[in-house]
């Protein structure tokens, strides 16, 4: 609850910025412009450096190459030509994330998924989910590479993500098990290890959705994907992560 009340009461500040920056782009206040589009973007520089992360570890794209930073440059040129094309105040946070898919997208080539992962997530032993997350979730030089410390890390909350994946009531105990047997770390560690061997489309519904709270409307309009492509997608992801973890963690 108190995840979900941050998002929404950060959901409606966006929103509101939204008027006071066509003001400022009318009157020619570029700094003032700026400096309250900067405070807008936390959610959205947090979700393009952990594409950029991921693309990284899939090969999509060397890690030295871009940061989270160039894109959010990028981004606020975009913003500041284009945010009369926002048809509404309600509109405008989708609107960002929809711009900055676009812009990271634009870098990277298409990805191969992991076909083998995918289709048998559902069955790995312990000692192979050990060995693929010492695989997966270190570089060259032994760091976590999706463990990044954002500017603001409120928002990868360990609660609403088992929230988003244990739906049913029954499952509550299944919840408190897991937070209280792995804590926040592991469990973010452990859905980054298997997103990253999910199908592009099916990974980026499943994080707007568990990290942003966007509904399945607005992901479609982010993503350009239908609603029905985006409830299949869901889904799919919320069966392959709620599998993972009985299997890994409570058989």
């Amino acid at each position: 609850m108190k995840y979900s009340e941050q998002t929404n009461e950060f959901n409606v500040f966006v929103s509101t910025s939204y008027v006071s920056l066509v003001q400022l782009k009318k009157e020619g206040k570029t700094k003032a412009f700026n400096d309250l589009l900067l405070k807008v973007l936390p959610q959205v520089k947090q979700y393009v450096q952990h594409k950029l992360n991921v693309a990284s570890k899939n090969g999509e794209l060397d890690k030295n190459r871009f940061k989270a930073d160039d894109i959010i440059d990028q981004l606020f040129i975009e913003v500041y030509d284009h945010i009369d094309a926002v048809e509404a105040a309600s509109d405008f946070h989708t609107w960002l994330f929809k711009k900055a898919d676009e812009l990271v997208e634009d870098l990277l080539v298409d990805e191969e998924f992991d076909t083998y992962f995918f289709e048998n997530v559902d069955n790995f032993s312990k000692p192979e989910w050990n060995e693929m997350e010492e695989k997966y979730s270190t570089d060259g030089d032994g760091d976590f590479v999706l463990l990044e410390e954002f500017d603001n890390n409120q928002y990868l909350n360990n609660d609403y993500l088992l929230n988003a994946v244990f739906v049913e009531d029954k499952d509550k105990e299944i919840i408190a098990n897991l937070d209280k047997e792995l804590g926040a770390e592991r469990i973010k560690r452990h859905a980054d290890l298997v997103l990253l061997g999910l199908p592009k489309p099916m990974r980026n519904v499943f994080e707007l959705f568990s990290t942003y709270k966007f509904n399945t409307h607005e992901i479609s309009n982010i993503l350009n994907l239908s609603v029905h492509e985006v409830e299949h997608f869901l889904k799919e992801a919320k069966s392959k992560m709620k599998s993972s973890f009985l299997n890994r963690y409570m058989n």
